[in-house]
């Protein structure tokens, strides 16, 4: 197909920039020049290309946008408002004020249609995007049928010279590369600018090259201003190549038609009100309105609606004929579509006795996930190249995988990530953005931290990912300070609405990948052992779903001293609790593999579990951060770890029963000799909480 201009083409991107301006200026806050900038290319792409719905949002094979560079935001809200999804022109005008509809940057699950990911951290937004298109590629291998393309979607990104300089976006963009997502367009705004002004200062590689060499289709467009034709162009070539992503280089020039365009003073300011006069003139608009949207600029988008809605109507046909032919796979996706889980698959849940061997809960892990890749058909995990130390590939699992490499195919249900933890978070955030899969990943716990910025928008965006973090504390042992986490738990508990477990046997571990599975909105990170851990005589799954629990009751339920612990420390805390009793005191021995899920449930089970009356000592070989909110006194680890065995590392530290035992009594003893009374931490908190 060739370029057919419209009438109304050149109006309707007048209006883009000239709302862009009022937009910004109104806030007195935000960045109007990328939205004047690329206001040409986005009009192109929504109104000839993108196929979607305002009015039925949601559609599962509606075309993907992401806009990476989101300080950019205000086009989307505009192009979001034209295209008839559920912004008003009065939600434009409270850009950036308080509980708008249209926030500083983009997020998903903030009531507004079309958002699909969180923005705003560069790099992240095409990172996403690399997992919405893997996300596409995998529904159509699973569920197209000859005569029933079920899903032929596109993700289209906008990203500039930011997001090309964060190392994530090369992680991702290797990755994507690799596996050949021909169904992934990526236009790149190169304007030359950014905050610290022309990217001459600091971003000068060749990024068509860069591109090449990851194995991109690379296209390059020299006046992204006005050559509508030439943008046209590029994105139907695009179209055309399927073995490949695509890299549009877009020359543009940033606050096009301001007194300042391709400055960086258009870039994170309101332009001055002179200026946003002129540009109306300049444009064939009243300098003196604003928020204007004419007539014939309405009428065109309504059209473009139009069309979006007979896409939809034309493949509810189309999926209804699938109903009656494939009925099995028809009732699959719409499960999924629905969100809905398969009814019974806690029963794959493995359930553990005392007398069952000690295991390392990495190995337990990896039981679990044997059973839920049978029961969950919509689990897709990957491991960031530590499969074999993780464990996180089931037996009979198809590696996801472009055909020609004869490695795999688009069906397989297991993403090797190579070494890129933060493009690993940022992808499986796309993978659940798209709407059906519920994807897990694995790593060593310390190198969740290489990608935590990922991490901390699944919890923002309340994208369900499961991290299989491994090599959980100082028993991995050998590898010593550097790969042992002290302080990486404390950092991701402090994450609203993530849920980090460690737990302490086989039936916590079940209940971890649980709650995980049962939790819609919320991501967890699993910690998980290399040393082997015994199963506990008083765990169950039921028990641990609580993310607290008393594992050992003091005889006669009259405890001295409560011992709380996580992980590896629960069994020690109760030998320790064992070697009290020899010396006359009772000690209560508490698990809580989960603080996010412990902190829902009641305050009277909650108090139950750690109740006042004597003092609580927590039992942790990581940093502290964080105990005092569960215990009196913490038995913790805040230096760096060192490389030995794993053995040798709890003597050295002091995480021995015989030294938990020690410092019980001397807790208990200074309780008594201060007469201090000992009020229960969540007490304390909730008597505060109350004022």
């Amino acid at each position: 197909m060739t370029f057919t201009p419209l009438p109304t083409d050149e109006k309707a991107i007048a209006t883009i920039r000239t709302l862009a301006a009022d937009i910004v200026f109104k806030s007195n806050s935000g960045h109007p020049g990328m939205p004047m900038g690329m206001a040409p290319i986005a009009h192109l792409l929504f109104s000839r290309f993108f196929t979607a719905s305002g009015k039925d949002p949601k559609w599962i094979n509606r075309d993907r946008f992401v806009l990476s560079n989101g300080h950019g935001c205000a086009l989307q809200y505009i192009m979001l408002h034209l295209l008839g999804y559920n912004i008003s022109l009065d939600d434009l005008k409270s850009f950036r004020q308080l509980d708008s509809k249209c926030p500083g940057h983009p997020e998903t699950n903030h009531g507004v249609d079309g958002i699909e990911v969180t923005t705003g951290p560069l790099g992240q937004g095409f990172s996403n995007a690399v997992g919405l298109a893997i996300a596409q590629a995998n529904a159509a291998a699973t569920f197209n049928k000859d005569g029933a393309e079920l899903f032929t979607n596109k993700t289209y990104t906008f990203l500039g010279d930011g997001c090309l300089m964060e190392g994530i976006a090369s992680e991702a963009a290797s990755l994507a590369g690799h596996l050949k997502l021909g169904n992934m367009i990526c236009i790149y705004d190169d304007n030359h600018i950014s905050i610290d002004g022309d990217t001459a200062c600091s971003f000068t590689e060749d990024v068509e090259q860069r591109f090449l060499a990851y194995d991109w289709h690379v296209l390059a467009v020299n006046d992204g201003d006005k050559d509508l034709a030439a943008m046209y162009a590029a994105i139907e070539e695009a179209h055309k190549v399927t073995d490949k992503p695509t890299l549009i280089r877009l020359k543009t020039t940033i606050g096009f038609g301001s007194k300042i365009q391709g400055g960086a003073g258009t870039h994170g300011a309101p332009l001055k009100a002179d200026d946003i006069e002129q540009v109306k003139t300049k444009f064939g608009f009243d300098p003196k309105q604003n928020f204007v949207v004419p007539d014939e600029v309405v009428k065109a988008y309504g059209e473009v609606q139009q069309r979006g809605s007979k896409a939809i109507e034309a493949w509810n046909k189309v999926y209804a004929d699938y109903g009656k032919k494939h009925s099995a796979e028809h009732a699959e996706l719409q499960r999924r579509i629905e969100g809905k889980l398969p009814q019974g698959w806690e029963s794959a849940l493995p359930t553990f006795k005392p007398t069952d061997s000690a295991v390392a809960s990495r190995k337990l892990s990896e039981g679990v996930l044997a059973k839920l890749a049978v029961a969950l058909p919509e689990l897709l995990g990957g491991s960031a190249d530590l499969t074999g130390s993780n464990l996180t590939r089931w037996g009979d699992a198809v590696d996801f995988q472009h055909p020609s490499t004869r490695l795999g195919d688009y069906s397989g249900r297991y993403i090797r990530y190579g070494v890129r933890e933060h493009a690993m978070g940022a992808i499986m955030n796309g993978l659940n953005a798209y709407g059906l899969h519920i994807p897990t990943s694995g790593t060593f716990l310390n190198f969740v931290s290489y990608a935590v910025g990922a991490v901390r928008l699944s919890a923002l965006s309340k994208h369900q990912v499961i991290w299989v973090a491994t090599h959980d504390s100082i028993g991995l042992g050998e590898d010593g300070p550097t790969h042992q986490p002290i302080e990486t738990a404390g950092a991701l508990r402090a994450i609203p609405n993530l849920n980090f477990w460690r737990p302490a046997d086989g039936n916590e571990v079940s209940a971890a990948y649980k709650v995980a599975i049962e939790s819609r909105n919320t991501p967890s990170v699993l910690a998980l052992s290399r040393q082997n851990l015994p199963q506990l005589e008083g765990s169950s799954i039921e028990k641990a779903s609580k993310g607290g629990y008393v594992v050992k009751e003091a005889p006669g339920g009259k405890a001295d001293i409560i011992l709380v612990a996580t992980g590896s420390e629960v069994a020690i805390s109760v030998d320790a609790a064992s070697a009290l009793k020899e010396n006359g005191i009772n000690a209560r021995v508490v698990s809580l593999p989960s603080w996010h899920t412990f902190e829902q449930q009641p305050y009277e089970y909650r108090l139950s579990v750690l109740p006042s009356g004597q003092p609580i000592l927590s039992v942790e070989v990581y940093s502290r951060v964080g105990w005092q909110a569960y215990s009196h006194v913490q038995h913790s680890i805040d230096r760096f770890g060192a490389s030995a065995p794993a053995g040798a590392l709890y003597k050295k530290f002091g995480f021995t029963p015989e030294v938990i035992a020690e410092k019980s009594q001397k807790i208990i003893a200074h309780y008594k000799a201060q007469n201090i009374k000992a009020v229960s931490p969540i007490e304390l908190h909730a008597a505060f909480a109350s004022e």
